[in-house]
C-alpha cells in the first residue's frame, strides 16, 4: 500500500518514486513551465485547488464537528419526555427523584466511555491507518449507533447502542482535528478550529431545536415515540454526508511522508498550494517535513514506542503531552457539559420553568452559543490563544457564582417565581455558554495539535481526547447526582474549578498563534526540563520562522543536511 521514499540516500530536495495504489486519486490539470520537468502538472481533488480545496476540507472536518456536537446536545430535554421515561423508567428522575439520578448520568455518560476506547485505540491506528480511513471507521460505527439509540426499547439497548455511538464518534474527535492541522497553512489553523468550535456548537443547537419541534408529537397517540426516536435518529444524516466523499479528499501530507509515500505528498502539496508539484514551494514544503523525519531517524524516534511518549527527550514529548492532555481535561471539567446535556432538565426541573419555555430557553440557548462560537473566527490570529482563554475563565467563574446565588433563590421557599431570580439564573446559564464558546470552545481542540510534535502527534491526540472522553465522562455522570444532594452549589463547585484554572493557562501554556508546527519542536526544544513554564517566556520572545530564519533553527537544521536551506512558505 505504500511507495518507498530513497530519500536518505539521494541529494535533499531529490527523490525517486515508484508508483502505488493510493487512497485518494488526484486529477492532473497540465501546467506548462521552462524547466522541462516530468512533474509539471498542477494536481486536484474532488475538481479543487488551492483555497478551494482548503475549504472544501473544512467543510468536510465541519460536517464531523456537527456530529459530534448533534450528539452531545441531543438527549438534554428528552430526558423528562413523558415517553421516553415510560420506555426507560430506570433513568427518570422526575417520577423517581434521587434514586433514578446516579444511573441516569451513568447511562448518559456512558457514551463517552465508547468515545474513550475508540480514541485510545487511534494511539496505534492513527499512523497505521492515516486520518481518511479512522475518520470513515468513525462514521460507520457512529450511524450504526445512532440507529440502534433509535429503536432501543430496554435500557441495556440503550446503553449498548450509546457505547456503540462513542466508539465511532472517539474516532471521529481524536482524528479530524489532527487532519485539519497537518493540511492548513499555521496562519489559518485558528480560524479553522473556531469554525469548527462553532459547527460543535452548531450541532449541538440543531439538537436543542429538532428536540423543540419533536416536542409537539408527544401526545401524537399512537405515535408518541417519534418524538424521541426520530431527534436521536437524525444524527445518521451527517455521516452519510461524509462517507461518500471522504475517500476523494487529500490524505494529511506528513502522514504520506512519515509512511515514505513522497510522491502522493507532492501531490497533496500541488493540490493545497495550487502549483506545480515540481514548483520551489511544493519543494520547499517537502523538505521541511523531510528534514524533520531526518532528524527523527537520526535519534531513533521514528520508531514510535509509548515508553518514549512519556519520556522528555530533545522535543520535550512528555511535557507537551501533559499540555494537551490538560487542555482536553480543563474544556471538561469548567462546568460546560452540566449545560450541554441536561439544558432541558435544569431549565425545568432545577430552575423552576414550566415544560415549554424550558425547550424554547434551551433551543434559544444552543442558536446562542452557536453564534457566539463564530467570534473567535474574527480575533484568534489576531489576539492569540492564551488571552482569550484566561478571560473565557474568569468570565466562565464570574456566571458560575452568580448561578449559585440566582438558582439558591429560585426556589419556592424565597419566592422564586415572584423575585426574578430563575430570570437571572437563565440569564447567566447562557453567559455561561457564551464566555465557553468565546475562549474554551474552539481553543481547547487547537491547542493539542499545535503543542505536539510530528512523530508523536496521532497518540498525543487520542490521549488528550482520552482525558476530555474520561473528565466528560466524569461530568457527565455526576451531575444529577449533585444537583440531587447539594442543588445549587453545583455551581459553587464548578466556579471554584474555573478560578484555579487561571492561573493553570497563566504559567504553563505558550502562545502558538502564526507558529509553524515545526516551530514548536524548537520552541519545546530551547525548554529546560526542570522549567517547563519557561516555553511561555520563550514562545514569547522567539522571532517568528516567517519573519526570517533564526540562527538557532538554521544550526539545527545544518545538524542534519549542511546543504538544504529549510524555510515555511506563506501565501
Amino acid at each position: 500500500m505504500s511507495s518507498t521514499s530513497q530519500t536518505d540516500s539521494v541529494p535533499a530536495g531529490q527523490h525517486i518514486f515508484q508508483s502505488d495504489e493510493k487512497l485518494t486519486t488526484p486529477s492532473p490539470v497540465q501546467y506548462s513551465d521552462s524547466n522541462g520537468s516530468d512533474d509539471d502538472q498542477i494536481y486536484s481533488y474532488i475538481g479543487m485547488q488551492g483555497k478551494k480545496l482548503h475549504l472544501a476540507v473544512a467543510i468536510m472536518c465541519g460536517v464531523g464537528f456537527i456530529l459530534f456536537g448533534y450528539d452531545q446536545g441531543v438527549m438534554g430535554s428528552l430526558l423528562t419526555l413523558g415517553h421516553f421515561r415510560e420506555t426507560f423508567p430506570e433513568i427518570d428522575t422526575v417520577t423517581y427523584g434521587y434514586s433514578r439520578s446516579a444511573f441516569q448520568g451513568f447511562a448518559i455518560g456512558i457514551y463517552e466511555i465508547g468515545c474513550f476506547a475508540s480514541a485510545l485505540s487511534t494511539i496505534w491506528l492513527g499512523d497505521k491507518y492515516g486520518r481518511i480511513k479512522l475518520v470513515f471507521a468513525g462514521c460507520f460505527i457512529m450511524m450504526i449507533g445512532g440507529a440502534l439509540q433509535a429503536c432501543a426499547f430496554h435500557i441495556s439497548h440503550l446503553i449498548v447502542a450509546r457505547v456503540v455511538t462513542g466508539l465511532g464518534n472517539g474516532f471521529i474527535t481524536s482524528t479530524v482535528p489532527v487532519w485539519q492541522s497537518e493540511i492548513a497553512k499555521p496562519e489559518q489553523r485558528g480560524k479553522l478550529i473556531c469554525i469548527h468550535g462553532a459547527l460543535i456548537a452548531g450541532g449541538i443547537a440543531i439538537s436543542y431545536w429538532v428536540d423543540f419541534a419533536f416536542y409537539f408529537t408527544r401526545n401524537l397517540h399512537p405515535h408518541q415515540a417519534v418524538s424521541w426516536r426520530f431527534p436521536i435518529a437524525f444524527q445518521c444524516i451527517f455521516p452519510l454526508v461524509i462517507m461518500p466523499f471522504i475517500f476523494k479528499f487529500p490524505e494529511s501530507p506528513r502522514w504520506l511522508l512519515r509512511q515514505g509515500r513522497v510522491h502522493e505528498a507532492r501531490k497533496v502539496f500541488s493540490a493545497l498550494e495550487g502549483v506545480p508539484a515540481n514548483s520551489a514551494i511544493v519543494n520547499d514544503e517537502i523538505n521541511e517535513i523531510e528534514e524533520s523525519i531526518r532528524m527523527e531517524k537520526s535519534t531513533g524516534a521514528d520508531k514510535f514506542s509509548f515508553r518514549r511518549l512519556f519520556k522528555q527527550g530533545p522535543k520535550r514529548h512528555f511535557h507537551r503531552l501533559c499540555l494537551a492532555g490538560w487542555a482536553q481535561l480543563i474544556q471538561q471539567i469548567c462546568g460546560i457539559n452540566l449545560i450541554t446535556y441536561y439544558a432541558g432538565t435544569i431549565f425545568e426541573q432545577y430552575i423552576g420553568l414550566n415544560a415549554l419555555d424550558s425547550r424554547i430557553l434551551a433551543a434559544c440557548n444552543g442558536l446562542e452559543y452557536f453564534l457566539a462560537g463564530l467570534i473567535p473566527i474574527l480575533f484568534i490570529e489576531k489576539w492569540g490563544r492564551r488571552p482569550l482563554l484566561i478571560a473565557g475563565s474568569i468570565g466562565q467563574c464570574v456566571c458560575m457564582v452568580v448561578l449559585t446565588v440566582a438558582s439558591y433563590y429560585s426556589d419556592d421557599k424565597w419566592g422564586g417565581r415572584r423575585n426574578g431570580a430563575p430570570i437571572v439564573a437563565a440569564v447567566f446559564l447562557f453567559g455561561f455558554n457564551t464566555f465557553f464558546a468565546l475562549a474554551f470552545l474552539s481553543e481547547m481542540w487547537l491547542l493539542p495539535p499545535e503543542l505536539t510534535s510530528l512523530e508523536t502527534r496521532a497518540p498525543s491526540a487520542a490521549i488528550s481526547t482520552c482525558c476530555n472522553w474520561l473528565s466528560n465522562f466524569v461530568v457527565v455522570m455526576i451531575t444529577p447526582v449533585l444537583f440531587q444532594s447539594i442543588g445549587p452549589f453545583t455551581y459553587a463547585l464548578f466556579a471554584g474549578i474555573n478560578f484555579l484554572i487561571v492561573p493553570v493557562l497563566y504559567i504553563f501554556y505558550p502562545e502558538t498563534k502564526g507558529r509553524s508546527l515545526e516551530e514548536m519542536d524548537l520552541i519545546f526544544n530551547k525548554t529546560p526540563i526542570n522549567k517547563p513554564w519557561q516555553v511561555v517566556r520563550i514562545a514569547a520572545t522567539m522571532p517568528y520562522h516567517h519573519a526570517g530564519l533564526h540562527e538557532e533553527e538554521t544550526e539545527l537544521v545544518s545538524r542534519v543536511s549542511s546543504k538544504t536551506h529549510v524555510s515555511h512558505i506563506e501565501v
